[in-house]
C-alpha cells in the first residue's frame, strides 16, 4: 500500500502523519502517477496551520513529478512509462503514488526531469502569471519584489531580468543582499534598514517602481504603495507577516491613480487550455536556462514535518523537495 501524509487537525508541523492509504484505479480520464519528487511550497504550510481552510481529515501537497504507471480507457495522449508533472487538482501529493485526472498531468520534454519540474512547476506558473499576465514586464520595467532569496524569488529576479526588468529586491537579512546580487538584481534593500520607499525612489532617480510584488502582506504594504510611480501597480499576492489592511479606495488615488490587485493561482491555472500553455512556458524556460533549476535541499517523504519546519523557521534558501522512496534529511 502507498504512504501518504494526511492530517486531521491543524496546527504545527507536528500534525502531519505518515499513513498507508489504499491505491485507486484509475478511471476512464486518470492516470496514476509514481511519484519520484514532490515540491513543497508555502501554501502547503498555510493549509496545514489553518490559515488557508481545507475540509479535514486532509491529504496534503498539490504538486508532483514521476513516471506514469498506468493510465484510463479514453486517456490518449499519455502512457505508461511517460515521465509527467502536475500542479493543483485535489490536495494529495504528498504521497509515493496517486491516481490524478489526465488534463492536469503534463508530459515532460527530453532533459526536464522528474526532480527539475517538482522543483519548478508549481513556482515557475506562479512567476509565470505574476510577470506575463498581471504585468506585463518587459524591457524597462522598474520592478520592485519581496522575498528575493526565497524559492518564488529565485524564479521571478532572473526570469524578470531575462524580459528585459530592472530589479530592486528586497530581502529579511543582510547576509542574503550578495546572493540577491547572484540572482541578477540592480538593486538590492535590507528590509527594515531605513525608509524603503524613500530608498526605491533615490535608485530610481525619483522615478519609483512601475510594479511592486508583495508576498509579505501587513508588514510591508504601506512601504510598497508609497514605492510606486504614478498608475504603478501593487500585486498583492502573499501574507507572510499577516493579511495586509483594509484600503481606503481614496488612498489609490490620493497616491498617484494607482492601481492594487490580489491575484491567485486558481484563477490563472485552472482553465485546463491556459494551464497548459503556462507549464509549457515554464518548462521552456527552465530548459533555456533562464532560471536555476537546483532545490535547496530533500527530505523523505515521511519526514514532511522537518521540511515544514525548514521553511518555517527561515533556514530554507531556495526550493525544498520531499522524496517518497527515500531522500537526504
Amino acid at each position: 500500500m502507498p504512504v501518504a501524509i494526511r492530517f486531521t487537525e491543524t496546527g504545527g508541523a507536528e500534525v502531519l502523519h505518515a499513513t498507508e492509504v489504499d491505491a485507486v484505479a484509475p478511471g476512464a480520464n486518470d492516470v496514476v502517477i509514481e511519484h519520484e519528487a514532490i515540491g513543497v511550497n508555502y501554501l502547503d504550510i498555510t493549509q496545514r496551520n489553518g490559515a488557508v481552510k481545507v475540509p479535514l481529515p486532509s491529504g496534503l501537497g498539490l504538486e508532483g513529478a514521476g513516471i506514469v504507471s498506468a493510465v484510463g480507457s479514453s486517456v490518449t495522449d499519455l502512457k505508461a512509462g511517460d515521465r509527467a508533472a502536475y500542479i493543483l487538482g485535489p490536495l494529495g501529493a504528498y504521497s509515493q503514488s496517486r491516481t490524478i485526472s489526465a488534463d492536469r498531468v503534463i508530459p515532460l520534454p527530453p532533459g526536464v526531469t522528474p526532480d527539475i519540474a517538482a522543483t519548478v512547476l508549481f513556482k515557475g506558473i506562479t512567476a509565470q502569471y505574476l510577470l506575463k499576465s498581471t504585468y506585463q514586464v518587459k524591457q524597462g520595467t522598474v520592478v520592485l519584489l519581496y522575498g528575493v532569496g526565497g524559492a518564488l524569488g529565485q524564479i521571478m529576479t532572473p526570469w524578470a531580468k531575462h524580459l528585459g526588468a530592472t530589479v530592486i529586491g528586497v530581502v529579511s537579512k543582510g547576509s542574503s543582499v550578495d546572493r540577491a546580487r547572484m540572482l541578477g538584481c540592480d538593486e538590492v534593500l535590507v528590509w527594515g534598514e531605513g525608509d524603503l520607499a524613500e530608498k526605491v525612489t533615490a535608485f530610481t532617480y525619483g522615478q519609483k517602481a512601475d510594479v511592486v510584488y508583495d508576498g509579505v502582506g501587513k508588514l510591508t504594504f504601506e512601504a510598497s504603495i508609497n514605492s510606486l510611480r504614478p498608475r504603478g501597480l501593487m500585486v498583492s499576492f502573499g501574507a507572510s507577516t499577516g493579511a495586509p489592511p483594509p484600503v481606503e479606495v481614496a488612498i489609490l488615488n490620493a497616491k498617484g491613480s494607482l492601481y492594487l490587485t490580489r491575484p491567485g493561482l486558481a484563477a490563472h491555472a485552472t482553465d485546463v487550455k491556459e494551464y497548459k500553455e503556462r507549464a509549457t512556458d515554464v518548462l521552456d524556460a527552465a530548459s533555456e536556462g533562464i532560471f536555476s533549476t537546483d532545490f535547496w535541499r530533500e527530505f523523505p517523504l515521511r519526514e514532511a514535518a522537518a521540511a515544514h519546519q525548514a521553511i518555517e523557521s527561515g533556514k530554507s534558501r531556495g526550493p525544498v523537495i520531499l522524496r517518497p522512496h527515500g531522500g537526504r534529511a
